[in-house]
């Protein structure tokens, strides 16, 4: 009585996917998939895009009139 048997699942199994769909269902199994995958991946150190360094931002930009004003009024 304290386990349940292979009969109790499969009808928790029908229940679940009459709940959700069978379309959310494989929505929710890709995307736990793939984030197991990046995590593996990771762990590994395997890198595909290597992100871009901190501090590459152009801090002469142009920016506009009320950006320029703003920061004048912050100067003085």
């Amino acid at each position: 009585m304290g386990s349940f048997s292979i009969w109790h699942w499969l009808i928790v199994l029908v229940v679940v996917v009459l709940v959700f769909g069978t379309k959310k269902l494989r929505g929710v199994g890709k995307d736990l998939g793939e984030g197991i995958q990046g995590f593996k991946d990771g762990l590994k150190g395997k890198e595909d895009d290597k992100p871009s360094q901190l501090g590459n931002e152009r801090r002469d930009a142009p920016q506009d009139e009320a950006s320029r004003q703003d920061s004048q009024r912050k100067d003085s």
